[in-house]
């Protein structure tokens, strides 16, 4: 079974002071297994949302341990902030990043709060999907009242915590543990200072809307339904909770956001939803920020969302995509925005597992012709069909942007976004490929003394072989499907661009049979030999394909010049 993964987003009552916020972060920094990937401190709310991920038990173990930490070094009866809150942990969800199911991460959310209940003193409430009730799902409706009202609420039986004393805890308060799904906290800047404004754009834009009341929509009397319930006008977006603040610290108020589902509302129509808004009342989106980490696809999204809306290519790479959706969502207006640092996988990322795409294109060189056997003919035949998949892209992507060509936009473009998948492909497939060769390598240095041993490290061996195998069959499957992108830029593309597209075919020509030797040389090891057969079959029918999209691809860019 894949390792499980889930991440762990505590907020704690404190954004200012510094010290105490690394005696927190430097618990959760001792347990092996966790890594700390954001830790975003907010003066203003007097708050400081810290993100970590790793299996489910040090995960629970670091955030434990965080809580326990914010029990001892926060003092709620001192405590003053912009956000709602009732705890020295606010709130503590668990979110499921790979592996395992909202079910599994619920069950271990209630393990983390009977341990900390039974040994903390402080009182623990379960929402999302660990709600032990449905009126407790909501973490609004628990924390209704903050801190300030809990020495009554805790006296009332509706209000028995989950886990924990029904006391009060002066020094600690009250902490909300749950799991629910990726939460991407996101505010919007406005040029105002007026709190109540700000609000009345939050009030537009998120799902609750407003109260309807009669006349004056801010003192008018609430219209009622027939059963005495305060009636209201939805906002906008569903998936969205939000409020209106003023941040001293910026000296602008901030449209404050809960995106709940992404796939809902994706952010950035959130943020077109508070640009209407604010239009309408006079007002102006000046830019936004976001609090903790997002992850990559909310990003490209936005990119292509916004291309879409300049009317221009979206087959543009992902860093491209990123830059678009920084510079027009005014990510950066406030603190300077680092992608490695704001996105999710970004940060799980591990440079050390890919490092050839890292390096120059000199050290990349530099590599390939030491002594050494990796990488060896497997990544330079990647490598090669990526630049040939990046030779067909640049072609749609001037194609999309002629003059006079308005209409074939959205063609070159759709042209242009497959050509950017198979070059980002190829580019895993440069280092996987060298990973599959050093796989072979460390099964041989296998021991073998005992029959045991034996058998063990000839099974790894054939594993690894298998793997060396598969990897450049991705290669030539991902080469060959270049030639239909470079066809069609021949063909169709701009005419001054033509040798280019030709060229593209002629290098995943080149990674194809390049991939194609190292299939062969490998099936010969393969002990398997009705599963070499095959490979070789596969292998064979794309070669022979290859070279008659060659011969075609390579004549029409003769007829063109």
């Amino acid at each position: 079974m894949s390792n499980q993964l889930i991440e762990c987003v505590p907020n704690f009552s404190e954004g200012r002071d510094m010290g105490i916020i690394k005696q927190i972060t430097d618990e959760i920094e001792s347990v092996e297994g966790v890594r700390l990937l954001d830790v975003d401190p907010g003066k203003a709310t007097n708050r400081t949302v810290v993100t970590f991920v790793g299996a489910p038990e040090p995960v629970i173990q670091a955030a434990y341990l965080a809580i326990k930490k914010a029990a001892e070094v926060i003092d709620m009866s001192k405590h003053k902030g912009e956000h709602p809150r009732m705890g020295a942990t606010d709130v503590c969800p668990l979110i499921p990043i790979a592996n395992i199911t909202m079910e599994e991460t619920a069950q271990w959310a209630h393990r983390l709060a009977e341990k900390a209940g039974a040994d903390l003193g402080v009182p623990f409430y379960m929402y999302e999907a660990a709600a032990t009730t449905p009126e407790r799902r909501n973490l609004a409706t628990i924390r209704a009242g903050e801190y300030e009202a809990l020495p009554e609420k805790l006296k009332k039986p509706e209000w028995k915590p989950d886990y924990g004393p029904a006391l009060f805890n002066a020094k600690a308060g009250a902490t909300v543990i749950g799991a629910r799904d990726f939460l991407v906290a996101y505010n919007v800047n406005l040029n105002t200072t007026s709190e109540r404004r700000a609000n009345s754009v939050a009030f537009d834009v998120r799902e609750q809307g407003r109260v309807l009341r009669k006349g004056d929509p801010i003192e008018g009397e609430i219209v009622k339904d027939e059963n005495g319930e305060p009636m209201r006008e939805p906002g906008a977006c569903k998936a969205v909770k939000g409020i209106g603040w003023y941040i001293p610290e910026y000296g602008v108020a901030q449209v404050s956001m809960n995106l709940t589902n992404i796939e809902v509302t994706p952010l950035h129509i959130a943020f077109e939803e508070c640009c209407k808004s604010a239009d309408r009342r006079g007002m102006r989106v000046t830019g936004s920020e976001l609090v903790g980490l997002v992850p990559l696809k909310v990003m490209t999204d936005a990119g292509r969302y916004f291309l879409q809306k300049q009317k221009w290519s979206t087959g543009v790479s992902e860093e491209e995509l990123i830059h678009i959706a920084v510079k027009s969502l005014g990510l950066d207006e406030l603190a300077p925005f680092d992608p490695k640092k704001k996105i999710i996988e970004y940060q799980l990322a591990d440079e050390k597992s890919a490092p050839l795409i890292h390096l120059n294109l000199r050290a990349f060189a530099n590599e390939t012709a030491k002594d050494s056997p990796a990488p060896g003919g497997g990544s330079i035949s990647a490598y090669v069909g990526a630049l040939g998949a990046a030779l067909g892209t640049m072609v749609a992507n001037l194609s999309a942007g002629k003059r006079g060509w308005d209409d074939r936009m959205e063609e070159f473009a759709a042209w242009a976004e497959k050509g950017q998948a198979l070059k980002d492909t190829l580019l895993k497939l440069v280092d996987e490929d060298t990973a599959a060769f050093n796989q072979i390598m460390a099964a041989f240095r296998l021991p073998k003394d005992t029959a045991d041993e034996k058998a063990a490290r000839k099974a790894a061996i054939q594993a690894a072989t298998q793997y060396a195998i598969e990897t450049p069959m991705r290669t030539m499957e991902a080469a060959f499907a270049v030639f239909e992108l470079a066809e069609a830029m021949v063909r169709d593309g701009n005419p001054n661009s033509v040798s280019d597209a030709g060229v593209g075919a002629l290098c995943a020509r080149a990674a194809v049979m390049g991939a194609w030797m190292n299939v062969k040389i490998n099936t010969g090891s393969l002990a398997d030999k009705e599963l070499a057969a095959n490979f070789l079959q596969r292998a064979a029918s794309i070669a022979e394909q290859t070279d008659e999209w060659e011969r075609r691809i390579v004549g029409m860019v003769e007829e063109r010049m």
